[in-house]
């Protein structure tokens, strides 16, 4: 973000939009490489040789290449699928762990393993299993084994009815265990050896996704690193609508998952300090938070107990080195924000209090913080933080930390006070506070993260009189690059319960400048606040949007722009729909041949609007009818 001469920061510049954190930076107390060593077997001889094991030949390759390309084709449903996916898995049990530990036939079999039922996976799962260190520890064989257990939520407690035929060649097999006595007799075995598969780079995943299948909760960020293991269905769904996934688990997982979490407490130092350790412990915290709330808040206090009594701090609790090593700094960020309030509040008060500044200007520390603000849901943790925060909101963004900002502006709007004060803060850090003249060009600042200064390219004298802001002069400009963190910051203002300056700094706007907005990946969700924040009514809404009018036709030829417009559509009231179809009406063909006007056009049903408006008039009554009595309902 810019400042200007007038701040005592150095002035021409915009203000920073945050550093990117670091993770391997001089100073961790960690090497730049990990190295890896081979995988030792449980009883301290000579590594098992996997090489007689793991060869796969061109030809078996090739086979399941073809097998998995037919499996995509074939019919969703059938028999002959059923029989296919039995043949192919039959001959993937054969060679599990030849195609785990080779890079294309691991790729293969995840993606073999989303179509697989539960006997068949069982049996893959059994032939892992039985050489689990090495297959955890392997680059390829890692991914292969949490794909395996990333099918529980699927199979989980099903029962298949075997046919006869099949019934009677299993008898003849030992037998095979279950599904749960398999995933338990893994973390068993995982919990043997804890801390040497939570130290390892592959072992590690394997130990986090168990913490997940047995607390029967799938994270959003670790179902996102496994697509290739998803079913077809859920190939289907973009990676953005998933959301944490809760499922059913049997009561011997969750004691599995309390034993498991335990160990994390034998070697605390460990997974405080150590990097790839201690993404263990945070996804432990975020199961357990969900599931197991009375230990994830013991974990919590030994973590908090066991930093506070290490050597002091000069300048305060010995918490604060912690805050500022790149490694025990995530993990307590990930402890800030699954402590409960009553908690969270005694840790404010006995470490953090009075090194809020301190920790802001800190190129790591200001993570922790941002958590910290995140976190806040009382009146009564917000007002000393904001009271300790305030004064230093401009220093803040110059040094480059805007994330701690829009935290603290997050934290306002949740908690529902001290509103009006940081928006007036924020005006003074922009300079468009005085004169008042300047605050209708709050919108494009803040969007742009830039001062009034930079932003219009004026230069004026340190302890000069600002300038009146100049109507022409804003309107010639155009909006600047949006970036992410001024988006938020306009969401957040526009949700606090009097957003009236933002809404007429946005109807300041000429219709290219709201344009360019809603075709920006960023600026475009500052339009979806106009349209869904509670404390914008139904008129300031009209007033905002109607600057759009004219600028439909380009709205809806932009990949963001078009969803500006669908959300806007399905809001619109008769009289609305009318006038932004007879404006895309004009350019019909222009539509239809771009790749997202097409879109628009078809839900605005803009060929029958064109040929028969009385039918489509019906028709969006109709849709305005239900729309009403849906809303009725919803509010009842």
């Amino acid at each position: 973000m810019g400042l200007g001469p007038r701040s005592p920061h150095k002035a021409g510049h915009r203000f920073p939009a945050g550093g990117k954190r670091g993770r391997g930076a001089k100073g961790s107390g960690r090497p730049s490489g990990r190295q890896r060593q081979p995988c030792p077997p449980p009883d301290g001889g000579s590594p098992p040789a996997l090489d007689a094991h793991s060869h796969l030949s061109p030809e078996a390759l090739g086979y399941f290449r073809r097998a998995l390309s037919a499996l995509k084709e074939a019919p969703e449903a059938g028999e002959e699928r059923e029989l296919m996916v039995h043949n192919v898995l039959k001959e993937v049990e054969a060679q599990a762990l030849a195609l785990a530990t080779n890079r294309t036939g691991s790729e293969m079999l995840q993606e073999l393993l989303g179509f697989s039922p539960l006997k068949p996976l069982c049996r893959v799962l059994a032939a892992l299993r039985s050489n689990l260190r090495c297959v955890a520890c392997h680059r390829c064989g890692v991914h292969v084994l949490q794909s395996a257990l990333l099918q529980l939520p699927r199979l989980l407690g099903s029962c298949e009815e075997e046919e006869e035929e099949e019934a009677e060649e299993e008898e003849k097999e030992p037998p095979l265990d279950t599904l749960e006595e398999l995933v338990l007799g893994l973390a068993s075995e995982v919990c043997d050896d804890f801390l040497f598969y939570c130290g390892d780079t592959h072992g590690s995943f394997v130990v986090r996704t168990l913490l997940q299948v047995l607390g029967g909760t799938l994270l959003e960020s670790e179902r996102a690193r496994h697509r290739g293991s998803r079913s077809p269905e859920a190939q289907r769904t973009p990676t953005r609508e998933c959301k944490p996934a809760d499922f059913e688990v049997p009561e011997s997982f969750l004691n599995c998952l309390q034993d498991l979490s335990s160990c994390f407490l034998k070697d605390i130092a460990v997974f405080i300090t150590d990097k790839i350790s201690s993404f263990c412990f945070q996804v432990a915290l975020q199961i357990l938070h969900r599931k197991l709330p009375q230990l994830c808040a013991h974990l919590c206090n030994a973590v908090i107990d066991y930093l506070s009594n290490r050597n002091s701090s000069a300048d305060g609790s010995p918490l604060l080195l912690f805050l500022r090593d790149q490694t025990s700094s995530r993990l307590l960020e990930q402890v800030l924000l699954v402590l409960e309030p009553p908690r969270l509040q005694s840790l404010f008060e006995d470490h953090f209090q009075g090194q809020l500044q301190t920790m802001a200007a800190h190129p790591i520390a200001n993570f922790p913080l941002q958590r910290l603000l995140d976190a806040v849901t009382t009146h009564e943790l917000l007002s000393p933080i904001f009271e300790e925060l305030s004064p230093a909101l401009e220093a803040v963004l110059a040094q480059g930390h805007p994330g701690v900002v829009i935290a603290l502006v997050g934290a306002c709007r949740r908690v529902g006070s001290h509103q009006a004060q940081v928006l007036q803060l924020l005006l003074e850090a922009f300079h468009c506070a005085e004169p008042s003249s300047r605050q209708v060009a709050c919108v494009p600042l803040f969007a742009t993260l830039m001062a009034y200064e930079v932003y219009y390219g004026l230069v004026e004298e340190e302890g000069a009189v600002p300038a009146d802001h100049q109507v022409e002069m804003g309107t010639a400009r155009a909006v600047g690059e949006v970036t992410v963190l001024g988006s938020l910051l306009l969401q957040h203002l526009l949700h606090f319960s009097t957003p009236g300056l933002i809404l007429r700094s946005l109807g300041a706007l000429t219709g290219p400048q709201l344009l360019t907005l809603a075709q920006s990946p960023a600026g475009s969700h500052v339009l979806d606040a106009v349209l869904t924040s509670p404390s914008v009514t139904r008129k300031q809404r009209r007033r905002v949007l109607k600057t759009l009018k004219g600028q439909y036709v380009a709205l809806a030829c932009s990949r963001h722009g078009s969803r500006v417009l669908d959300a806007i559509w399905n809001g619109a009231a008769l009289g609305a729909r009318k006038e932004i179809a007879a404006e895309l009406g004009e350019r019909n063909q222009e539509l239809i041949k771009d790749p997202f006007g097409h879109h628009v056009a078809r839900n605005v049903a803009l060929t029958t609007f064109l040929k028969r408006r009385e039918a489509w008039e019906q028709q969006q009554g109709a849709v305005a009818k239900r729309r009403r009595v849906l809303n009725s309902i919803l509010e009842d």
